[in-house]
């Protein structure tokens, strides 16, 4: 599967349903805490909750809004990720990304910046055949860690 000479791997994936009901319900269960607890700021942490749900929902979550990233390939230049604002970009996939039958966790580096980014890709987000290659082709590509060219 590791061999130089594969063909080029390429998978995109949907807005998860699963993935928006976890968010909600951590999301209710931060705000009903608040909410309970009597807090000198309380309605700080209520405003802050509610920003980080709009930030979050449209952007990692639905994936309606032009930065969301979704598609994965891998060809001789590397691992690249798809956005409608940036289209296919380089990246550096890291050692503490995780492919699990749920939920694939991609963590990665944009060629030329410092943070460390993650992508959650959950297994209804994609046909079930595409999500066991994109974790096959995860655990077992060899040279996946290193540097975009």
């Amino acid at each position: 599967m590791s061999s130089p000479s594969n063909p080029a791997f390429e998978c995109r994936w949907q807005a998860s349903r699963l993935l928006l009901a976890g968010y909600l319900l951590a999301q209710s269960s931060a705000l009903g805490a608040l909410l309970l607890v009597d807090l000198p700021y309380s309605s700080l942490g209520l405003l802050l909750c509610l920003a980080h749900a709009a930030w979050v929902i449209p952007r990692h979550i639905r994936l309606t809004h032009r930065s969301s990233i979704r598609g994965l390939r891998r060809d001789e230049s590397g691992w690249q990720l798809w956005s409608e604002a940036r289209g296919w970009h380089r990246v550096q996939l890291r050692p503490e990304s995780l492919a699990l039958p749920l939920i694939v966790v991609l963590r990665y580096r944009v060629q030329g910046e410092w943070a460390v980014r993650s992508i959650c890709v959950p297994k209804d987000s994609q046909a079930a055949d595409v999500h066991r290659r994109l974790r096959v082709r995860l655990k077992f590509s060899r040279r996946r860690w290193l540097a975009p060219e």
